[in-house]
Formats: C-alpha cells, sequence, structure tokens
C-alpha cells in the first residue's frame, strides 16, 4: 500500500498553504486510497482538505507545476475505483466544501459547493415544498455523483444526474477556473461543456460547485411490495407497466437472495422470493389509478402478497431496506468483499438479459445477489468474493464479463451508473468503438495535456 512520494518543494507549499489540512499520516493516506471496490487499496502520496474553490484552483496549479496527479475524493462511496491513487500524487477531499450557496425556490434549482450531499441538501429544502430526488442509495456528495453521472431508484421517473445538473464552477487541469451551463431551462448556446464533465469522473476538470434542478414534493406517495414465483414474471410486470405509460416513480427488482441479506440484516419479514418494490407520485387520484394498474399486471403474472405502505415511516422502512441491499448481502459471507458490476439494457431485452444471466449464476460457486433499477432497465450482480482465492476471483471475474460482453450485444453499456472507474475500462472500445475512443483521448488530451487530473481512469490505455 506504498505510494510514490510527492516532490519535497510541492510538500512544503501545500504544508505552508493548508497547514493542519493538509496530510501524509499513514492513516489519512490509507482511507483516501481505497473505496467500495475490489481492487487493492492505491494510495496517494498526501491530502489536502479543501473548502473552497481557490483552494482547488491552488491545490491544482501546486500539482500541475509539479507533474503531480489530483484525485478528487468525495465520500469514498463510489465502486469502480475512482478515488484510488495508481500513481500516488495528492487526493483532493471536497467533502468540507458543504455549504448550501443558495436555493431558488421559486425557480426549482439550487447551487451547492461539491462537497454537499444529498441528504444535507433534502433537510436543507424542508419547508420549500421542493425535493432532490437522486438517489444512488449510499449518501454520496453531489460533486462525486455528477462526476460519476450517478442515478438510483428515482432514476425512472426524474432522470440522471446528467438531467439534473443545470450549470458547474469547474477547476480546470491548469489551475483556471470554468463556469458552464446557467440556470435557464434550456440552451442552444455553444457546445455542452455542463454534460461533457457529467460522468468525466474527475479527468476533465473538477466540479467545486453544481447547480441542480428541484422537484415539487408530490402530492400523495404511495408504497408497494409484490413477491412472484420466478425473475422473469417480475421482469415482465416491470415491462409492461413501463410499455403502459404508467408514470411510475420507482421499480425495483431483488431476487430471493437478496430478500434473504435484507430479511437477516434489516431484521424484516419479507417473502423471500423474487420481489418489485414500488413508488407512485402524484395526486391521491392518479396515485391510486396507477398503483391498481400495475397491481391488475402484477396479479395476471402471478404476483402475490402486494402490500401497500402509505404512510411516511412505512415507506421509509421499506425503501431503507432497499438501500440496505448491499451491506446486508456483505453479510452473507462474511469477511468478503464485493466483486460489483451493473449493466444497462433496452427495456425489451430485459428480462432476456437477466434469464441469461441467472444461468450463468447457476455455473458458479459464488453466492451472488442481484437486483436494480429495472424501470430504467438497469441491474446489479454483487458478486461476493474472497480476494485471496483465486477460484472465486476467476469466477467473479468470468460472470462480471459474460453480463458486460451481453448487455452490449444487446445494444445496451457496460455500466448504467456505477462509472468506468478503473476497473470497466477494456470495454469502453467495445461499447463506443475506437473512433469514439479516439475522440475521448482528444478531449482529455486538450483539457489535461500532462494527465494530471485521476490518471488511469476511464480511458483504456492507447494501443
Amino acid at each position: 500500500m506504498t505510494s510514490p512520494s510527492i516532490p519535497d518543494a510541492l510538500r512544503q507549499a501545500l504544508q505552508q498553504q493548508f497547514q493542519h489540512r493538509f496530510s501524509q499520516g499513514d492513516s489519512t493516506r490509507q482511507q483516501h486510497g481505497r473505496d467500495e471496490s475490489v481492487h487493492d487499496p492505491m494510495l496517494p502520496g498526501g491530502v489536502v482538505f479543501a473548502e473552497n474553490v481557490e483552494e482547488i484552483r491552488l491545490t491544482v496549479a501546486m500539482c500541475a507545476e509539479h507533474g503531480v496527479p489530483v484525485i478528487p475524493y468525495g465520500v469514498g462511496s463510489s465502486v469502480e475505483g475512482h478515488v484510488l491513487a495508481p500513481g500516488g500524487g495528492i487526493s483532493l477531499d471536497l467533502s468540507g466544501m458543504n455549504q448550501i450557496i443558495v436555493i431558488h425556490a421559486e425557480d426549482g434549482d439550487a447551487t451547492v459547493q461539491a462537497g454537499v450531499t444529498r441528504k444535507q441538501l433534502n433537510d436543507a429544502l424542508k419547508g420549500t415544498g421542493l425535493f432532490f430526488p437522486i438517489d444512488p442509495g449510499a449518501d454520496a456528495t453531489l460533486g462525486g455523483m455528477a462526476a460519476t453521472r450517478a442515478s438510483g431508484t428515482n432514476a425512472v421517473r426524474y432522470g440522471t444526474m446528467r438531467d439534473n445538473v443545470m450549470a458547474t464552477t469547474t477547476v480546470l487541469a491548469d489551475g483556471r477556473i470554468m463556469k458552464t451551463g446557467g440556470r435557464a431551462r434550456k440552451s442552444s448556446a455553444g457546445y455542452d461543456l455542463t454534460r461533457l464533465l457529467v460522468g468525466s469522473e474527475g479527468t476533465l476538470g473538477i466540479m467545486a460547485e453544481l447547480t441542480v434542478k428541484l422537484y415539487p414534493i408530490p402530492e400523495a406517495i404511495s408504497a408497494a411490495v409484490c413477491s412472484f414465483p420466478d425473475v422473469d414474471s417480475a421482469v415482465q410486470t416491470v415491462i409492461q407497466t413501463i410499455q403502459l405509460g404508467v408514470p411510475v416513480a420507482r421499480i425495483e427488482l431483488l431476487d430471493a437472495l437478496s430478500l434473504k441479506a435484507i430479511n437477516l440484516f434489516s431484521k424484516t419479514t419479507l417473502a423471500e422470493a423474487p420481489t418489485l418494490f414500488f413508488e407512485f407520485h402524484g395526486s391521491p387520484a392518479s396515485v391510486e389509478e396507477q398503483a391498481q394498474t400495475v397491481q391488475g399486471i402484477a396479479d395476471d403474472l402471478g404476483g402475490t402478497h402486494f402490500e401497500w405502505a402509505a404512510r411516511p415511516e412505512d415507506r421509509s422502512r421499506l425503501w431503507q431496506a432497499r438501500h440496505d441491499a448491499y451491506f446486508a448481502c456483505l453479510q452473507l459471507k462474511p469477511g468478503c468483499r464485493c466483486f460489483p458490476t451493473d449493466v444497462c439494457v433496452p427495456i425489451s431485452r430485459l428480462a432476456e438479459c437477466i434469464a441469461a444471466t441467472n444461468e450463468d449464476i447457476a455455473q458458479v460457486s459464488i453466492p451472488i445477489a442481484l437486483f436494480g433499477h429495472v424501470g430504467d432497465g438497469n441491474f446489479h450482480l454483487v458478486v461476493l468474493v474472497d480476494t485471496g482465492n483465486e477460484q472465486d476471483m476467476a469466477e467473479a471475474a468470468w460472470i462480471s464479463q459474460r453480463v458486460v460482453e451481453r448487455a452490449i450485444a444487446m445494444e445496451g453499456t457496460c455500466t448504467g451508473e456505477h462509472g468506468i472507474g478503473l476497473g470497466k475500462r477494456k470495454y469502453l472500445c467495445l461499447e463506443h468503438g475506437e473512433i469514439a475512443v479516439e475522440v475521448m483521448r482528444s478531449i482529455k488530451q486538450a483539457l489535461d495535456p500532462h494527465n494530471i487530473l485521476n490518471p488511469g481512469k476511464v480511458l483504456p490505455p492507447a494501443r
């Protein structure tokens, strides 16, 4: 877990500028050299805790002068190695940039620093009648969510971070500060640099401030859970719901193993069978109509135990159990790590993709749970491995490759929301083609010619 040291001149400059907010302590470096991925820790040479845009600018400018990498860090909840430091450098911790700059309730937007978390923003919005809907499960920072183009359980209704970031203040690789986008709801002015940055995983610039869309809190919200005899019946329910145009807010699929893990972890008593979680938003009449339509579809496909959760505390308990699924699954194999993967396919191919994936799962010895945001064709595998066991790692790599190549062959993507990071670079050319990846490299070269911004992530090595 060692890391290349940083030049003495840079170390001295950072110490002078940031004093106690610059650290080279082992525990701090270890914290910032790991995430939730299966990758081995890769430690930075030091950590800077920034508190404003100017401090990001100063750090990047100093590192650029010495050719030292800068790796943005939020709360470390990513699962594809985004925050690791394969070449050492400075981890730039933005969690202290947690100020909500302004809320424009009348326009439905807010401007925040990158370290603000989604829960923090929603707490600040209480009393305004508005909320921020992007919910990846973890209480991630909005800067990290934008960098990885996160989405989550509400994406089927409210879209992803790509759809909800309106503007940024971004520090470029040479220390310049760039403004992108604006508060207008649409614009035809020039290249869309905001969407270029969203999903770039800190490789093109470091987003210091963001303006995001807010939405009215629905007049009525109702949640439901329904069990099915098999995964295919559950998926067909999802497909028919979407194709009928039911404006459901969330549809989540969990397989039997996921439900077993949740019951053990969250002390729930849900049926340990393939299950759909639903949530409906709207007026009381529209919510009731949506729910009755979906219940009818589920009944026709063998759904049972259709249970409602209309009270806020019951809905919160239900969705907290869903959000705990990842950590619940980790307890199925104590001491293990998760080798996660996620894919997304056109909704019409979802049942086929999941059925073929379950056939693959039956061929391996390691426990694998399947769940996902199936309303938009996205599902995850939680592959539990002993990283010291060669067979475990070989089986995990095989199943991951199989599901990714299958999704791409179905005109889907190798990752619906985890991002590329270190783990999925090898699939980028397969998905987008060599020419598109060369264009991506050209953009990276233009914005970061010395490759100091989160190097080694997203783009595969040039041949």
